[in-house]
């Protein structure tokens, strides 16, 4: 042989000819595929992007400095309704004999305080006025007081109820007469700025014009408040502030009803709420949701939730097609058939039905959101299995004739084992490249059942059930951050699983070129 033909190795000085096999790098099947793969630009692309979102839902979940059920809270002024004044410019009456001082008498009362008349007759009947104040007259009929009108009104502090005839008089009267105290049923009760007060110094009534209630029958107003509501009131003061026995200070806002002729006071005080749908800042990078939590964190976790889904419920139809896609293949004959029809029969299932009862079932039966996703993922995993086990039978079934396989029958070897030893194992590339592609349209009905409130339930985050807040149209327009992220994650994720098992496919390809 000639010296052009002949080469030497640099280690040892010993000379190969060009068609010797050592001069050859003989590939292993993985490294091989593994070649192929990585020589695909697009399918590295998609691997990336996938080891991002392991990153980001896994590693970022652990690093976040906050929890996925974690709420937020902030500080709001809160405005409501707290109280009215009205300012009575109308005679009124208190009546202790309805059967003598009827309307008509009351009618002609206020004709005779407009004439500034001390008597009147009415049906027969003459009555008698003694003016107390400008705003006060009692009425006599046979020296007995049947009535009091006056422009000043007696309004219980405890409650919405009316006093009695005796009580109402006298406290009217000392009103107009100026006197601080007044005797009813042998009690004293002191009359000071208006306000009523009982033996025990506690307030029990208000007298004058000014009519003030609060809205809820529950408050109480002291006697405090009301001499600062009213001096805002006579200052025209827009608003005041007043702090409680309590030390609580809160700001009331005053506005004039002309259509009530009366004023209203409106509470004004900072109420502790949820933060929620607040804008993106430095404490949240991609603001809060409706329920006040972090929606960076929840993003993390959601993809957390919605990959070990899309894993499990792969894993569980591998599992399952490859045990009756082997047997069925292998066996062949009525095994096959029977096998193949109980497939059937799972295609005719109609998953999304039974998903929609069982997730109805699942609200009825109030059942926790740990438990609920666990049948979530055994429902789409049961129901999903069929193809995996067409996949595998037809691949078994192209094997089983092949020369290796009649070796292992010579040998002896048992049935499992030609089965998940020497069968299975040449159908996983097959099956690598199904279970890649499968994990996309896994998660993505999974995001679907989450969005429409049939999956993953609070507190657990999906991608999907973030996403469930579009149901709102406020939020759709308003509120980018909290579903887009969320979409952004699962295009990504779901395009790069299919972009790697498409890549798969194309390194498994025998025939495709070196």
């Amino acid at each position: 042989m000639s010296d052009k033909n002949k080469t030497t190795a640099p280690e040892n000085n010993e000379e190969y000819s060009l068609n010797d096999d050592r001069r050859v790098r003989v590939l292993s099947p993985g490294m091989l595929v593994a070649k192929r793969f990585f020589r695909n630009r697009l399918a590295v692309t998609g691997m990336i992007i996938l080891i991002a979102m392991f990153a980001f839902s896994f590693i970022g979940g652990i690093v976040s400095p906050y929890k996925q059920d974690e709420k937020f809270y902030r500080k709001d002024a809160m405005v409501k309704d707290y109280a009215g004044v009205l300012y009575n410019s109308e005679i009124r009456f208190s009546i202790n004999d309805s059967s003598v001082f009827t309307g008509l008498a009351q009618a002609k009362t206020i004709l005779a305080i407009q004439n500034d008349e001390s008597s009147f007759t009415s049906e027969d009947n003459s009555f008698e006025l003694e003016k107390q104040s400008e705003d006060t007259y009692l009425i006599y009929y046979s020296g007995k007081i049947v009535g009091v009108a006056s422009r000043e009104m007696v309004i219980s502090s405890l409650s919405n109820d009316n006093f009695d005839f005796d009580f109402t008089c006298n406290a009217l009267v000392a009103s107009a007469k100026g006197d601080e105290s007044f005797e009813y049923q042998g009690k004293t009760f002191t009359i000071k700025d208006g306000i009523i007060y009982d033996s025990e110094d506690e307030e029990y009534a208000s007298v004058g014009t000014a009519i003030i209630r609060p809205v809820m029958n529950d408050v109480v107003l002291s006697r405090g408040f009301k001499q600062k509501l009213l001096e805002a009131i006579e200052k025209k003061d827009s608003s005041f502030t007043y702090t409680d026995k309590d030390g609580v200070e809160a700001e009331y806002l005053l506005s004039f009803d002309a259509s009530k002729n009366q004023w209203d006071v409106k509470q004004e005080i900072d109420t502790t709420v949820f933060d929620t749908y607040s804008t993106p800042s430095a404490k949240h990078w991609l603001g809060t949701d409706k329920n006040g939590m972090d929606m960076l964190t929840r993003l993390m976790y959601g993809g957390r939730v919605s990959l070990i889904i899309g894993f499990i419920v792969v894993f569980l139809e591998t599992i399952l097609g490859v045990i009756f896609g082997g047997i069925s293949g292998y066996f062949g004959g009525h095994v096959d058939n029977i096998m193949m029809r109980i497939v059937d029969i799972f295609y005719c299932i109609p998953s999304m039905p039974i998903i929609i009862i069982l997730g109805a079932a699942m609200d009825a039966a109030n059942m926790e959101p740990s438990k609920r996703m666990l049948m979530l993922m055994i429902v789409l995993g049961v129901t999903g299995w069929p193809g995996v086990a067409r996949l595998v039978r037809g691949q078994i079934l192209s094997l089983r004739e092949q020369e290796f396989m009649t070796a292992t029958e010579a040998c002896g070897i048992s049935v499992p084992r030609r089965i998940f030893k020497h069968l299975i194992p040449n159908v996983i590339p097959q099956l690598i490249v199904t279970m890649t592609m499968g994990l996309g349209d896994t998660i993505i009905t999974e995001a679907t059942l989450s969005f429409l409130g049939l999956g993953v339930r609070f507190p657990f985050a999906s991608w999907g059930n973030i996403i469930n807040d579009v149901n709102n149209v406020f939020v759709l327009t308003h509120y980018w951050n909290i579903w887009i992220p969320a979409g952004i994650l699962l295009l990504l994720t779901v395009l790069a699983f299919n972009i790697v098992g498409d890549g798969l496919r194309d390194a498994f390809d025998p025939k495709m070129k070196r």
